[in-house]
């Protein structure tokens, strides 16, 4: 797909795509004024007769040119209700009625409501455009006329051209990273092994410039993460640590030798939950709950292109990605309710559940981050628990931080890029509920379920080693949710949330 900037006199599109509030007037639309006036007294009177720009009305006029052929007209509704969620569902609708209806290019205006200034417009037009436009096709057989594709989306505006095209540029590269990450989601666990997994990940850093190394058992039993290497013991399938370094502040930068920008220099360190199957273990998941568990390593494949679209957009920061991937299976060598895993940490881990795994491996990944790296924040991605599924439904994650001063920053984050967050409580009051019996912590909290994602956290808290932490459960948003406009399947939770955090990382950085 391309998407463009182009002049009014330069459209040959086949569709012109029009976006319309109750209070907006058709005749000042900025790519409406340009046309051909024949076309105007045309769109004039039909949508005079036709068009109410109802929210979630979509009215269409075939014309007798060939470039533009259709003019689809979209209600957007009361303009106070306008929000920002709405930015994004808008570029996500067009892309869907043009690809169902075999529109393969169209042409619309870019609003100033698309983002707080033109090259935010831009961006967010661009992202959710490629967003809308995924489809994950890899394991079936293609039909005799081929899958429905966009060829050219052409934005109109009076705004600065090279403010629109730093936008596009932009969103490109979030939005590839973003659909990148949804592919590796969706590979099944058959073909997505921790192995391959990491394979993924040293040819994203191939790719865009970034280090990394992978280590394995040796290493990790040498280092005693005892968690990661507890929860891989019933699988064939060996675990993998994979540890991405991005350095985007040369050390000689004269810049940062100040003392009041030294802090940006301490790495913002992302961790991602890898487990590429999760049966559950010797506690199986039900018929039901087993089906998607090959996207349990969501968080893994998140902070893989999250970096790589920080790499791609050449962000001034430090950041080290960490995931520890593994498969969680049952067999005669699995671990068992009941067992202590002794952790990097020195703490144990007393095994009420092996299907709360994922905090497990987190465990040891969260401490190895915090001290090899002194970080200036960490943030740990993880599909979690249903819990914060239950808690919060399907339209956003769920956040729990130790810093409290920047809570309302990291959910402002989500807002402006999409990825939303909501905060729970990190209470210690909850400390009581995963004290363990015969081991320091238990992985699963004495009310089950009540209160389940806060018992996550509050488990993972434990192994930080104090560093200033952020913990986004994105159980909730794991697949795409209805009315989203998007193809079923993996969401890549995560991507946006980590260029828009990298972005703001040296104001955060000032408040820590």
């Amino acid at each position: 797909m391309q998407i463009n900037c182009v002049s009014t006199k330069d459209i040959k599109a086949e569709g012109l795509f029009f976006g319309f509030f109750k209070e907006d007037k058709i005749e000042k639309d900025g790519l409406f004024m340009d046309l051909p006036s024949d076309i105007k007294k045309l769109i004039l009177q039909f949508s005079k007769d036709e068009f109410k720009k109802e929210e979630g009305e979509i009215k269409s006029l075939w014309l007798s040119s060939k470039n533009p052929s259709k003019v689809v007209l979209f209600g957007l509704g009361d303009k106070a209700k306008w929000n920002e969620r709405k930015i994004h569902l808008i570029p996500r609708l067009f892309i869907q009625y043009a690809k169902n209806n075999k529109i393969e290019s169209f042409t619309t205006c870019l609003d100033k409501d698309f983002g707080s200034s033109t090259k935010e417009a831009a961006k967010n037009f661009t992202i959710n455009t490629l967003l809308a436009d995924f489809e994950f096709n890899k394991y079936k057989e293609e039909p005799k006329g081929g899958w429905s594709k966009i060829k050219n989306v052409n934005l109109v505006s009076k705004q600065s051209i090279s403010e629109i095209q730093a936008g596009i540029k932009e969103g490109i590269i979030i939005g590839e990273e973003t659909n990148l990450c949804r592919n590796l989601s969706n590979t099944p666990g058959g073909d997505m092994t921790p192995a391959r997994l990491a394979e993924a990940a040293a040819k994203a850093a191939k790719t865009n410039g970034f280090h990394i190394k992978t280590l394995r058992q040796k290493e990790m039993r040498k280092l005693g993460m005892g968690g990661i290497l507890g929860v891989a013991k019933g699988s064939l399938e060996k675990p993998y640590f994979i540890v991405i370094e991005y350095k985007g502040i040369p050390k000689k930068d004269r810049i940062l030798r100040r003392d009041s920008l030294r802090e940006l220099r301490k790495p913002l360190v992302l961790v991602g939950k890898g487990v590429t199957f999760d049966t559950g273990g010797l506690n199986l998941k039900s018929e039901q709950g087993i089906y998607e568990m090959h996207m349990d390593m969501s968080g893994g494949s998140a902070v893989i292109h999250g970096i790589a679209a920080i790499a791609r957009l050449k962000l001034p920061i430090n950041a080290i990605g960490l995931i520890p991937a593994v498969e969680n299976m049952p067999s005669g060598s699995s671990y068992h309710p009941g067992d202590i895993l002794k952790t990097m940490s020195g703490k144990t881990i007393e095994v009420i559940n092996t299907d709360a795994e994922g905090r497990i491996i987190l465990a040891d990944a969260l401490y190895y981050g915090a001290k090899k790296y002194n970080p200036g924040l960490m943030v740990d991605f993880a599909t979690l628990t249903g819990a914060a599924l239950v808690a919060l439904g399907n339209y956003c994650s769920a956040i729990f931080t130790n810093q409290n001063k920047i809570q309302d920053k990291l959910i402002d984050i989500g807002d402006k890029c999409g990825d939303y967050v909501w905060p729970l409580p990190l209470w210690d009051e909850y400390l009581l509920d995963i004290k363990g019996t015969l081991g320091d912590v238990a992985n699963l909290g004495k009310t089950g379920r009540a209160g389940g994602a806060i018992h996550g956290a509050k488990f993972l808290e434990q192994f930080i080693d104090n560093a200033p932490w952020a913990h986004i459960d994105i159980a909730p948003r794991m697949t795409t949710a209805e009315g989203e406009f998007l193809a079923k399947g993996a969401a890549g939770t995560g991507v946006r949330y980590i260029v828009e955090l990298a972005k703001e990382y040296p104001q955060i950085i000032k408040k820590l």
